[in-house]
Order: structure tokens, then C-alpha cells, then sequence
């Protein structure tokens, strides 16, 4: 997207450099292409290079503990450098779901901190930038605390800091078509946010408190960003939001309840976009991620299989099969439900892939429990699949339920559930040797078929050189682990 250029940059004498760390999942990736995109239009400049920006912003994530870890690291790590480079001028900025979750803590124990920035204001960070570097009186780079000169925009705070506004309510924010953005993915691929926030109770999960409630943007909006993200050279769009199948439900004039299936005749609905979508010229694929079980209905099935825009590649989440787990995980799901839901999605779309992921180790997961997941997963043979370990966060139901389960249990059910899974994919893989299939390249010997999402699945590599951000057409004569090669 192209941004204007503020003369407000122009008073610093030299343009501020801003560089970027983003953590975490595709969503906190397009937030870090938004705040990217506000520094471009107030006239700064973008770096790569840590050691060269004037103010470094690290968009961490706040998903599970080991997320929490790397964010904090990350955050320690970037003052630490400024140390080492003798930077002490630089300005350290965080944002992103720990910084609106966490933002009072983390200013008590986080002195190093210039700015802790809520989800909010993504959008603001070009003069979030502007007033740090005009009106800091001094740094935080040597650790000390400087009290009202350390900021926190946008995110619950009761400190009494002079001269500043604190939003203690959960984020509203969406972007637009028209919003500014600096592109982080390969030329040829980019993740369109369709919704944001979400409504389900999952007692495993806190993004609903940290992200607010479900938001869908407008049709003509997402459909107006991928009109010009194809006429750009695009050849792949994923679809993300927190629940991509409930996108345009908050839209419609009668309240959608928590389970409610697509159904284009009550308003918006994924459907009714894929559709839209459909009819856009151009040689691209679109990818539909985190979509949840609750809301499938044999009308997106159908409008899927008719459109050959949309790749064959499902990623439904499913976290468990067993029903009293399900129940305890407040899943709004039954083992019913998903199995008639995955014999309806193989039989209706011809050749998808179906991704899922699931939680071992949630509270109270007993042998037996843990057993049925397993021949779940050995029956249905899902093409891809990735396993996390129970995560106690803070504030979530789930974190105060009885039977947590110790770490190396949890370990233990990790391995066993992978290995098969390890098994499965790998004979997968193998029965593609001698099918021919379309490829889209990420680089001149690797590419992508239709059921590998970027960074998450597998690759295709390629003996012959071909050209970037094209489709190609390859027989596959073997693999190699995960991989095939062609």
C-alpha cells in the first residue's frame, strides 16, 4: 500500500530510523506491517538493522509461556545490544499482546523501557515515535527508572502519569483496506486480517481479553486490500483472523449465537467472500487459517469445492477429541460433531488437506483421555498436525482447575503424539511420488503445494532452478522427511 510522507519527520534534521523485531503468530505479524506502515507515513525510515534504528520496537506475543519467555528475552536482549553498540540514544518501544495484557508489571520490573505501546495503536506508531524522541528528556539505556518519562499508550494503567492517556477497556481497533502497511512476508505472499478479536470461552485461552471481542471488517474492505495486493504480483493470500469462520456474523442485524453455522442468507459470511474473492482477477490461491469447528456448514463446504481460487487446505484447530475434555476446555464442540465435520470436508472437497493442532496435558487429562486422542489421530490421518503442551496462563479458567498435570507427563504425551503423527506424514508424503502438482515458489529450489501454509508446513524441493513468486507444475519423484522433492 502506498503511504503519503508527513514533513513532521522532516524536524529531527535527519529522518529517525525505526527497525522491528515482531514475535509470534501471523496475526502479530500483520500488526507489526501496520505500525511499520504508520513510521513510512510520518516520513522516517525503515531498518533492518537493529544496531542502526534510533527507536527499535519489539511486537512480542503473550500466547503460551514459552511465547512470554521469547518475548522478555528478546525485549532484555535488544538493551543489552544498545549497550554493546554504544547506542545509549536508541529508544526501546514494546508492543503487542504482552504489552496490553502486561503493561503494568512490565513498566515495575522493565525499566529498560522507553514505551510500552497496546494493540490499540498500532496504527499511531509513527507519532508515537515522534513525541518519544521529542520530548525524552533523557534514556533508559543505562537501566535507570526516569519515572514520568516512561509512556504507556493505550494500555491499562493506573499510575497517574503526567500528561498522558491511559485506555483501560480492551482493544477495538481493526485495520482498513486503506491502511498503511509495510510488507514483511516474500513479494509473492501476504496474510489479509479479516476479523479481529474473539467471542468463543475457551478456558485454555486468554486472546479474548486481550484482543477484545470478535470485529469483522467489511467485505468491500478485505475485498478492496486483495484487488491490490494481486494487481502488486500476489500469488497467495491467507485468510487469518482469531476465528475466520465466525468473519461477517458480528455484521448481521440478528445476533449470531456462539455455535451458529455460515449461513449467507442471514448477512456477511466466510461464504459470501470466498465468492467475491472467486471473481477477482488474477492467478493467486487463498488460504483459509484458524478457522474453528462450530461454524462449518455444508454451505462453505460447497462454495470451497466450486471455487478453484480457494487451495485445498483446511486449518481447523480442533485441541482435543475426547468429550469431557472438550467440555472442560469449554470448546463448544462434541467428538460427533468433528468427526461428522471431517467426513463432510474430505467427501465435499476433493483433495483437501486437512491441519489441526491439539492440547495434551490439559488439566484433569487422564490416560484414557489421552488414549482416545491418540487412536483419533491414528484413524483420521490428518495430512498435517502439530501438538502443544498445556500451557497455565494467568487469568484463563483453566489456570485454577484441579489435576494440573506435571511437566514431565505432559513431555511424555508430546513425544508419543508426534511420533505417530511423525509416522503418518511421512507415508503421506510418499504416496505423493509421481503425482504432478502445482507449486508456488518461495525460492529458486524450494516451494509450496497447496496443503503447505508458509512457515508452518512443509516444503517442495526443487533439482531445477525456477523462478520466484511464480506457480510451476512438478511431478514429485520422492521426499525426504517431511519434504517433498521434485
Amino acid at each position: 500500500m502506498k503511504t503519503k510522507m508527513s514533513r513532521s519527520a522532516l524536524d529531527f534534521g535527519s529522518k529517525p530510523k525505526v527497525g522491528m523485531i515482531s514475535l509470534g503468530c501471523a496475526k502479530n505479524l500483520v500488526d507489526a506491517e501496520i505500525m511499520l506502515g504508520s513510521v513510512l507515513q510520518r516520513g522516517m525510515e525503515i531498518t533492518s538493522r537493529a544496531e542502526d534504528a534510533d527507536v527499535l520496537v519489539v511486537n512480542n506475543c503473550a500466547f503460551i509461556d514459552s511465547a512470554k519467555e521469547e518475548s522478555i528475552e528478546a525485549i532484555l536482549e535488544a538493551h543489552q545490544q544498545r549497550g554493546l553498540n554504544k547506542r545509549s540514544d536508541q529508544k526501546l518501544i514494546v508492543s503487542g499482546c504482552m504489552s496490553q495484557r502486561f503493561a503494568r508489571e512490565l513498566r515495575e520490573e522493565m525499566p529498560e523501557v522507553d514505551a510500552f505501546i497496546g494493540l490499540d495503536q498500532v496504527a499511531q506508531l509513527g507519532e508515537i515515535v515522534e513525541e518519544i524522541l521529542k520530548k525524552r528528556p533523557a534514556s533508559n539505556a543505562d537501566g535507570s527508572t526516569l519515572g514520568v518519562g516512561r509512556w504507556a499508550f493505550g494500555v491499562d494503567s493506573d499510575s497517574g502519569d503526567v500528561g498522558l492517556a491511559f485506555a483501560g477497556k480492551r482493544p477495538t481497533y481493526i485495520p482498513d483496506y486503506d491502511t498503511p502497511r509495510f510488507r514483511l512476508t516474500p513479494a509473492h505472499s501476504a496474510y489479509v486480517k479479516i476479523a479481529e478479536g474473539c467471542n468463543h470461552p475457551c478456558s485454555f485461552c486468554v486472546i479474548p481479553q486481550m484482543r477484545g471481542k470478535h470485529r469483522s471488517r467489511t467485505p468491500q474492505s478485505v475485498l478492496a486490500e486483495i484487488r491490490g495486493l494481486v494487481s502488486e504480483g500476489v500469488r497467495e493470500i491467507n485468510l487469518i483472523s482469531q476465528d475466520t469462520t465466525y468473519y461477517g456474523m458480528d455484521l448481521w442485524t440478528a445476533k449470531a449465537g456462539p455455535r451458529q453455522p455460515v449461513d449467507s442468507t442471514r448477512g456477511p459470511t466466510l461464504a459470501g467472500l470466498l465468492c467475491e474473492i472467486q471473481e477477482i482477477p488474477g492467478d493467486f490461491w487463498v488460504r483459509l487459517l484458524y478457522t474453528h469447528p462450530a461454524h462449518w456448514s455444508d454451505e462453505l463446504i460447497e462454495t470451497i469445492a466450486r471455487c478453484d481460487k480457494v487451495a485445498r487446505y483446511i486449518d481447523i484447530p480442533l485441541q482435543h477429541i475426547d468429550d469431557s475434555m472438550l467440555g472442560r476446555m469449554r470448546r463448544e464442540t462434541s467428538r460427533r460433531h468433528i468427526e461428522d465435520l471431517i467426513q463432510r470436508l474430505r467427501a465435499g472437497i476433493a483433495g483437501v488437506s486437512l491441519r489441526t493442532t491439539f492440547i495434551v496435558g490439559f488439566p484433569g487429562e487422564t490416560d484414557e483421555e489421552f488414549a482416545s486422542l491418540l487412536d483419533f489421530i491414528r484413524r483420521i490421518r490428518f495430512e498435517r498436525l502439530g501438538i502443544f503442551k498445556y500451557s497455565q496462563e494467568e487469568g484463563s479458567r483453566a489456570a485454577k482447575m484441579p489435576g494440573q498435570i506435571p511437566a514431565n507427563i505432559k513431555n511424555a504425551r508430546y513425544r508419543i503424539a508426534m511420533s505417530i503423527q511423525r509416522e503418518i506424514a511421512h507415508e503421506t508424503a510418499r504416496e505423493k511420488t509421481g503425482r504432478e502438482l502445482k507449486l508456488l515458489v518461495d525460492q529458486p529450489h524450494v516451494a509450496r503445494s497447496e496443503a503447505d501454509a508458509p512457515e508452518v508446513d512443509a516444503r517442495v524441493v526443487l533439482s531445477k532452478e525456477a523462478p520466484v513468486g511464480e506457480f510451476v507444475w512438478r511431478t514429485i519423484v520422492g521426499c525426504r522427511g517431511y519434504d517433498l522433492l521434485a
